[in-house]
């Protein structure tokens, strides 16, 4: 639409007020939000659904009235666009997420991935307390197992709700309700009577814990222009990653008390998220600009009287039943129709899943080959913040090469490193395969934990920048989809890897592992090398394009 001039919109004083304050007023063209190309015109909210409450939507929902409008009443449901004015932030307001200054930007991403880590170290320092666990509730290993399975699944399955949401109705309520959660299942596991709630317990901490693993892509971009998002990117696989070896290193002590043991790596865990808890809602900001120029557009409805105000997302609220299946489909839909998303999700989502297989493996390994104590098991998982230290530096190196290309090649300047991590992840693997002997020193294995940790980082931090500078506004369900295919992974490595540890021995069950990374090796080079002709067909990468 061809939007009139500000001065002969503001013939309200309330409305000159609101212009003062910074907003400008654009077409559905100029906004800097785009909307899922899925919805339809006959989607698009009228004048009192957009404002309806939630509780509201869902009483209809449930009792399936229809939304004040007759469905064949296009007419009535689907205002011309030309009604619309849509707000949005002029260049430079402090409002904006992307404008804030660089110290807030990092408090927010520190805060973020402090959660990343906290989630991290849960997945592995659970696995620790095996031992003491086993005794207390009377359990076997592979019940025992389950618990770290199932702490995979609700990191895969409840981000495909949770990550949409976040885009529709905030970052921070969900962080807040999230840390809040998480924390109270630590407190479920550490008072936990029979292995039963345990599982339970864990299956919920994964759901709850997912926000600091899915959504914390989505809060960086959100706050970092693409070429700033290297280094705090790095932060967030650092945390990721690194803090799934930090854990251990202290648990494998505590398990080695025996007047401590698997509930006090709970208890341990439960202050420490219970102190984030408390820090997170003086830390943590809103910082999905959608979401504010919602708030700043339904403030300006309410004060002036005037319709027509919107902000470019809340034309994805027509009603819930519309809201349920565009926001929360958005990361299956991704995941099965985009390439870039579903190739680089199968490639991680194998990786992922060795990763969780090792932490399971790397305890009986080490105690059957060369008689470790828990304690020293423990230690043993510092080679993965080792490898993680490598990858990270090895990023400055991918930064330097992503600022000299970015604008010849886009976001596949992302993919430098990533094709040389294909080769890395399989070479670690091999390392680990055939260091697995009583006679070969045990820092054959270590090497090879760091060499495939080392290749873990870089692929995991490029798979997360490259899906965040792709897909933009949708990059929270576009992580959520890789996330789903990642996590069951890695749910499902660890209920069969003993099994084929002693069915194959350690060697060969590794080098199979290995020659199936081999296969993988094209994944990256093909993106890195027809990358944007796959987004050009991409509807929803075309539009950040």
């Amino acid at each position: 639409m061809t939007v009139s001039p500000a001065s002969t919109l503001r013939s309200d004083p309330r409305e000159e007020a609101f212009y003062n304050e910074g907003l400008a007023v654009k077409s559905a063209e100029e906004v800097a939000d785009a909307v899922d190309p899925r919805i339809r015109p006959e989607d698009i909210p009228d004048d009192e659904e957009v404002d309806e409450s939630l509780s509201r939507q869902l009483s209809e929902l449930v009792h399936h009235r229809d939304h004040h409008h007759h469905h064949g009443d296009i007419e009535k449901h689907a205002p011309e666009e030309a009604e619309h004015i849509y707000v949005d932030f002029e260049k430079g307001d402090p409002r904006n997420p992307i404008n804030f200054s660089r110290t807030r930007k990092w408090v927010l991403t520190l805060c973020a991935c402090f959660f990343t880590g906290l989630s991290a170290a849960a997945a592995s320092t659970y696995n620790t307390g095996f031992p003491s666990m086993m005794r207390d509730l009377n359990c076997t290993t592979f019940q025992a197992s389950i618990g770290l399975s199932v702490y995979a699944l609700g990191f895969g399955i409840i981000p495909l709700v949770t990550a949409s949401f976040s885009e529709e109705f905030g970052r921070q309520p969900l962080y807040i309700g999230s840390a809040i959660g998480f924390a109270l299942m630590h407190l479920m596991v550490a008072l936990s009577k029979n292995i039963q709630t345990v599982i339970v317990a864990r299956l919920l901490a994964g759901a709850f814990g997912s926000t600091g693993a899915t959504m914390v892509g989505g809060t960086i971009a959100d706050i970092w222009l693409p070429y700033e998002r290297g280094l705090p990117m790095s932060f967030f696989a650092v945390a990721a990653i690194g803090a799934s070896g930090l854990g251990p290193a202290a648990s494998g002590w505590i398990e080695m008390n025996h007047r401590l043991g698997w509930r006090w790596i709970q208890w341990v865990h439960l202050i420490i998220t219970g102190i984030y808890v408390v820090m997170i809602p003086i830390l943590m900001k809103e910082t999905r600009s959608a979401v504010l120029l919602t708030r700043l557009a339904r403030k300006l409805r309410k004060e002036t009287g005037n319709h027509r105000y919107r902000a470019r997302a809340e034309d994805e609220r027509g009603s819930l039943r519309t809201l349920i299946l565009i926001s929360c489909t958005r990361p299956l839909h991704l995941l099965i129709t985009e390439p870039a998303v579903f190739s680089f999700s199968l490639w991680i989502g194998f990786a992922w899943g060795i990763f969780y297989g090792m932490i399971e493996s790397i305890s009986p390994i080490f105690k059957t080959l060369h008689h470790f104590n828990s304690g020293q098991v423990g230690l043993i998982f510092l080679t993965m913040p080792i490898g993680t230290l490598l990858g990270f530096l090895t990023n400055v190196y991918q930064e330097r090469l992503y600022q000299k290309y970015v604008s010849q090649r886009g976001p596949e300047a992302r993919l430098y490193c990533a094709c040389a991590a294909a080769v890395l992840f399989p070479v670690g693997l091999f390392i680990y395969a055939w260091s697995s002997f009583s006679f070969v020193y045990w820092i054959g294995l270590a090497i090879g934990i760091v060499v495939f940790m080392w290749a873990l980082f870089i692929m995991y931090l490029a798979v997360f920048s490259y899906l965040a500078d792709c897909y933009g506004p949708f990059a929270s369900s576009a992580l959520a989809g890789q996330s789903l295919c990642r996590n069951l992974m890695g749910m499902a490595f660890p209920l069969f890897s003993q099994q084929m540890y002693a069915r194959l021995t350690y060697k060969w069950s590794s080098t199979l592992l290995a020659l199936i990374a081999v296969l993988m090796i094209p994944i990256p080079l093909i993106l890195f090398l027809y990358g944007p002709a796959i987004r050009r067909r991409s509807k929803f990468a075309s539009r950040v394009m």
